[in-house]
This record gives structure tokens, sequence and C-alpha cells, in this order.
């Protein structure tokens, strides 16, 4: 497999990273619009909930595999999210995955020090990710928001 590495959406990578996406039978697990990358980069402008939004993607090698944004509340020690990872539908099945998700989290852990509990929601039919996010470390919370399931990993344990 490729070094994995991620970088964060500018204007010099935008327009490439609004080709990203998953397969139809995909869509509704990520988001309820495409391309995803659109709706996220606009959260990143409009700070919904006022949390601050930051879109990331990443590369094997010089190809842009997937997607991931951070909504995180300044100064908070909980409020901490991962929305819309994915890895682009030509390069999935691959192990890149696993990595991009150790990658993100290693960021938060060196960026965020602060952050304590890191949370997810997944579609209930998504067992593919739930698994992923459990090996990493992820539990349910044993709540639903909007009718996904919650996920919390603690960040220092």
């Amino acid at each position: 497999m490729s070094e994995l590495f991620m970088r964060e959406v500018t204007r010099e990578n935008w327009r490439t990273a609004l080709q990203l996406g998953v397969t139809p039978e995909q869509q509704h697990f990520v988001a309820g619009v495409e391309p995803v990358v659109a709706l996220a980069l606009a959260k990143a402008y409009i700070r919904p909930a006022g949390l601050q939004w930051i879109p990331y993607v990443f590369f094997a090698d010089s190809n842009m595999v997937g997607f991931a944004e951070l909504a995180y509340e300044l100064g908070s020690i909980s409020n901490y999210w991962l929305f819309h990872f994915f890895i682009d539908q030509q390069f999935q099945g691959r192990g890149y995955g696993k990595k991009a998700l150790q990658l993100f989290l290693h960021q938060i852990r060196e960026q965020h020090s602060n952050c304590q509990i890191f949370q997810l929601t997944v579609h209930p039919e998504n067992h593919r990710a739930q698994h992923l996010y459990e090996s990493a470390g992820f539990r349910l919370a044993g709540t639903e928001i909007e009718g996904e399931l919650l996920y919390q990993l603690k960040m220092y344990e």
C-alpha cells in the first residue's frame, strides 16, 4: 500500500476534492447530497451549530483517495466530531479507510490536545463503518442522533 498522508482542503485542491465520491449504494451513508465534498465545504464556510469545520483530503502518493471533516467547538473538551469520512470508490478495499482513520485521530491528538472525547455518527445499516470505528476504539454511546448511531472515543485511555 502507498504511504498515506492528509492535508486540509485548500484553494489549490478543492476542485479535485469535489470529484471524490462513493458508490450510489453508499451515498446515503455519507450524506444526503452529492458531491459530499461540496456540502462539507459549505459547512466550513457557514459553520453550522457555531462549530469550526475543517475539511481534509487523504492522499496515497499523488492520488487523492479520501475525505473527512473535523467539526469542533473552540475551548471544548468533548464537542469534537468526525463528519463525511469516506474513501473514494476507486480506492476502496485497499486498506486506506483504516489507515486514514488512524492518521486523522493522530492529527486530532497532536493538534487538539484538549479533546477528551471524539464523536461520530454512523448509519445503522453501515456495518463496515461500524466495524472500522470499533476497531479504532470507538464505542456505542447508546444514543441516536437523527436516526444514526452515536459512537464515542475516549482520546486518552
